[in-house]
C-alpha cells in the first residue's frame, strides 16, 4: 500500500442532488433502483487500476481499501470479480490529433504493467483486457461474454477514471441490460466536479450509485 508520507491518499466529496433522489422517489416509490442483489449473479468489475493511474492519481489510491474489500467480500459470497485493465492499441491518427503525440503513447501503454500490486486480486477473478473505453464497446473486451457465460446480470462498477472509462463502461453495460451499480467512493476522477457529474448521469439514466458501505450491506444481507 502506498506510504502516505509519500504517496498522498484523497477521497472524493461525492453528492447526488437531493432533487434526483427525490425525482426518483417520486417516479418508482424508493430512492434507490436496486434493494437485492443475488451475488451468485453479481460481479464486481474494476475498471483500469493499474500503475500508471495509482502513480497519477491520490484519488485512485484512495479507492483501493474499498475496492479490495468488494472484492473480498463478494468474492465470498460466490460473485464474479472482474480486473479489468487497458490494452495495448496504437494510436490512431485522430488519438494523435486529439490527444497529441506524447498523451496518445502513453495512454496507448497504460495498461501494459497489469494490475497494480496494491490489489488484492485473487486466483479465479477474471482478468481481461479492453482496447476501447468501454468494456462493452463490441470488439473491445471479452467481459461481455465471460460474464453472461456465468450468468451474471448486474455488475457493481469501480475503479477510474470515473468520468471516462468508467462511466463509458457503465452507460454500455445498462444499454446492454444489465443491472448497474456504481460505487460511489470506489471509483476515482481528477476532480470531484468530474466525479459527481458521472454520479449524477449514472443515477438518473443508467443505474444505482451508492456507497461501499451499502453495497457491501446488500452483499452481506443476500
Amino acid at each position: 500500500m502506498p506510504d502516505s508520507d509519500l504517496d498522498p491518499v484523497l477521497d472524493h466529496q461525492w453528492a447526488i442532488e437531493e432533487r434526483e433522489y427525490a425525482r426518483h422517489e417520486a417516479r418508482r416509490g424508493r430512492r434507490h433502483a436496486y434493494e437485492h442483489l443475488d451475488p451468485r449473479r453479481t460481479a464486481l468489475v474494476v475498471v483500469d487500476v493499474v500503475p500508471f493511474f495509482v502513480r497519477e492519481s491520490a484519488y485512485v489510491r484512495g479507492i483501493v481499501p474499498r475496492v479490495n474489500e468488494l472484492a473480498s467480500a463478494l468474492r465470498a459470497a460466490g460473485g464474479v470479480v472482474a480486473w479489468v485493465v487497458p490494452g495495448h492499441a496504437e494510436p490512431s491518427a485522430k488519438d494523435r490529433e486529439f490527444f497529441g503525440d506524447e498523451v496518445a503513447e502513453a495512454y496507448a501503454v497504460s495498461g501494459a504493467e497489469g494490475l497494480d500490486p496494491s490489489l488484492a486480486a485473487a486466483p479465479g477473478d477474471l482478468v481481461v483486457q479492453k482496447t476501447a473505453r468501454s468494456a462493452w464497446t463490441p470488439g473491445s473486451s471479452e467481459l461481455p461474454r465471460l460474464l453472461a457465460d456465468r450468468g451474471i446480470d448486474t455488475i457493481v462498477v469501480t475503479g477510474t477514471v470515473t468520468n471516462v472509462c468508467v462511466e463509458h463502461t457503465a452507460r454500455d453495460a445498462s444499454a446492454a441490460g444489465l443491472r448497474v451499480v456504481l460505487v460511489a467512493d470506489a471509483c476515482a476522477a481528477m476532480r470531484d466536479a468530474d466525479h459527481n457529474a458521472t454520479l449524477h448521469v449514472v443515477y438518473r439514466s443508467y443505474g444505482d450509485v451508492r456507497p461501499t458501505s451499502e453495497v457491501l450491506g446488500l452483499i452481506a444481507s443476500s
